[in-house]
């Protein structure tokens, strides 16, 4: 019977999961929103339903070898412990790893989302063959993972990656991380909110005056039709996010930097600004030689990247 890996990638609204086999294609797959409770147990519950659900869906299909698991947190992955998690700090601390192997009985391995997203890309997607890359996810924070020869990149402390909280304003805007003017303050989700509103007052004209709910989609549909306000918006968003670029391209000399995440969608406003920025900061040739792509495996990354570095336990 065919070993299969159980991958899942936890979020703050989402939890999606899969049976993945080594060839890195997904037999069966389920999408559950996460407990509005958000209490520990709730979620612990959901992933564990969830988790027995689809064991018992494969049949002949073949047999979960080993649960790859990606969460949104800085995480200890060697020993498979959930050290901080801002969007869902009800698993602070938690042994995630032992918990789960004791509940179904398996080799469980745990991973921040963003680096199991830059392992998705580099096993399937955007960086596929590239042996040197780094993936920025652009949501509602900014998040990012780096592979260094053909491996991901942890740290001592298992931190290594956290692109979002590169100082872009030494006393910019303060970021929940503790720090001041991390790009995640200008290059994501909620920085387009709060740059809209911190910009209004200067375009009265814009369509975006009578938007009480604004979002990245709505600013990206005003700045596609030309509205002034909504094409500033991106200049500021693709400068920042260049400007963290420009400095990791002079440090690690990556082959290909992909963007993904849910902002990714307004790459065409933001993108030239980004280029702009690494050809202004960084080193002439590897600045040339970098390939800005966009993520291939959308909302898929992460799971992906889970199930490859779950495979490690199981086929090395």
């Amino acid at each position: 019977m065919e070993k299969l890996i159980l991958a899942a990638d936890l979020g703050g609204t989402n939890l999606r999961m899969a049976a993945v086999s080594r060839s890195g294609d997904l037999a069966i797959r389920r999408k559950v929103c996460t407990p509005t409770s958000k209490t520990r147990e709730d979620i612990l519950a959901a992933i564990e339903e969830t988790a027995r659900s689809i064991r018992s869906e494969l049949g002949d299909l073949g047999e979960l070898a080993a649960f790859g698991a990606a969460v949104p947190a800085i995480v200890n992955s060697k020993q498979g412990i959930v050290l901080r998690s801002p969007n869902l700090p009800e698993l602070n601390g938690l042994e995630f790893s032992s918990y789960f192997s004791d509940r179904l009985k398996m080799p469980v391995v745990l991973e921040n989302d963003a680096n199991s997203a830059a392992v998705g890309e580099f096993w399937k997607g955007a960086s596929r063959g590239v042996q040197s890359s780094v993936c920025v996810t652009l949501g509602t924070g900014v998040g990012g993972g780096i592979i260094i020869d053909g491996k991901l990149l942890r740290g001592i402390d298992g931190t290594a990656g956290e692109i979002g909280h590169i100082a872009v304003e030494p006393e910019g805007h303060p970021c929940g991380c503790g720090s001041k003017g991390c790009v995640e303050q200008y290059s994501s989700a909620i920085a387009i909110k709060r740059i809209t509103a911190e910009l209004l007052p200067r375009f009265p004209a814009s369509v975006l005056s009578g938007i009480s709910d604004i979002t990245p989609f709505k600013v990206y549909e005003a700045g596609k039709s030309g509205d002034e306000l909504a094409i500033e918006i991106f200049r500021i968003f693709g400068t920042y996010l260049g400007i963290a670029l420009g400095g990791l391209v002079n440090v690690l000399n990556p082959e290909t930097i992909v963007i993904g995440g849910g902002v990714a969608a307004g790459w065409d406003l933001f993108v030239d600004h980004v280029r702009d920025e690494i050809f202004r900061r960084a080193f002439k040739h590897p600045a040339e030689r970098v390939r800005l792509v966009r993520s291939e495996l959308g909302d898929d990354a992460g799971i992906i990247g889970a199930a490859f570095l779950g495979s490690e336990r199981v086929y090395v």
